[in-house]
């Protein structure tokens, strides 16, 4: 299917990997599913009940990618979808997904994606999330994505998030629940700008002996926008989990970071860190002296700091 020049404009922006028709897809444009495709170990039925797909991996799955992105062109549009991913035991599969907005409105457009992810034992996933806004449009791009985890023994999930740009309001919730011997890595990048406010709620409980947890959240807040993060990692057992949130702050803006660690278990082992400051003056005056403005030396702070 030809896609019109906005909607293959956003998918560059928020497809990491390069969006294709290809394999397992499935494109959601302004509320509906515009195409989608499936592979012989991935399969993508349309739910009955509500807006949103079930996918289905297979164990034979290995190295193989699905890409589900969400383009909302449509101005004053409110969409709501909800995506369950059943992975069988013994996958290995990396879940590309994304939200972006193009509102030419002066209506606020929104998205709420709730995704649902049950990992069977040993079973390794990485998911990437992009959120982007853009257009001349005065209305607001709003983004509140729920996102549910459940990792069976063995399992390993990788959590890689960003929202770099055009997002006005956003307020993630993230819930995982994790099994004997399974693991977790979650890298979170944000950055907001202008009168933006960004909010991230994360509750990660270690329900099963030796499970871990690597938790790593890094913004930017600049102009008057705020920002909140709260983090949480329950050892309800023999366990280990690290929380590290690191902030740069400029212009007037707002960032409270509130890492917590809740032990319930005699044999957890949770640390936390967390950090808040502008920018380093000695790497602005270094990369100056290579001859850059100040505008340009901190774009490449910026860019370092966020990869």
């Amino acid at each position: 299917m030809e896609l019109d020049a906005v909607t293959s404009s956003v998918l560059k922006e928020i497809d990491a990997g390069g969006w294709k028709q290809e394999g397992a897809y499935n494109l959601r444009f302004n509320g509906q599913a515009l195409c989608h495709g499936d592979s012989e170990n991935i399969k993508i039925k349309r739910k009955e009940d509500k807006p949103g797909v079930d996918v289905y991996i297979s164990g034979e799955t290995k190295g193989e990618a699905v890409h589900i992105p969400v383009v909302i062109s449509q101005s004053g549009m409110t969409d709501v979808v909800y995506n369950d991913f059943y992975i069988e035991e013994g996958a290995d599969v990396v879940i590309i997904a994304g939200c972006g907005i193009h509102n030419s409105g002066c209506n606020e457009t929104r998205h709420d994606g709730v995704h649902a992810f049950h990992v069977g034992k040993n079973a390794k996933v990485v998911y990437e999330e992009k959120h982007y806004g853009e257009g001349e449009g005065t209305g607001e791009n709003v983004l509140n994505p729920v996102t549910e985890i459940f990792l069976g023994e063995g399992a390993v999930f990788t959590l890689d998030t960003a929202q770099i740009r055009g997002v006005d309001s956003t307020e993630r919730k993230t819930d995982v629940d994790m099994g004997p011997g399974s693991r977790l890595f979650v890298m979170e990048k944000l950055m907001t700008h202008d009168g933006q406010t960004a909010v991230s709620n994360m509750e990660v409980r270690m329900n099963g002996d030796d499970s871990s947890a690597q938790i790593v959240s890094r913004s930017v807040a600049k102009g008057t926008s705020r920002q909140t993060f709260h983090p949480n990692a329950v050892g309800n057992a023999l366990c280990k989990a690290h929380i590290q949130c690191d902030s740069i702050i400029m212009d007037e803006a707002q960032v409270c970071s509130i890492p917590e660690i809740d032990a319930r278990n005699i044999d957890a082992q949770i640390i936390h860190e967390a950090a808040i400051g502008r920018i380093n003056t000695e790497q602005l005056l270094k990369l100056r002296s290579f001859g850059m403005t100040e505008e340009e030396a901190e774009a490449v702070i910026i860019d370092s700091f966020l990869k």
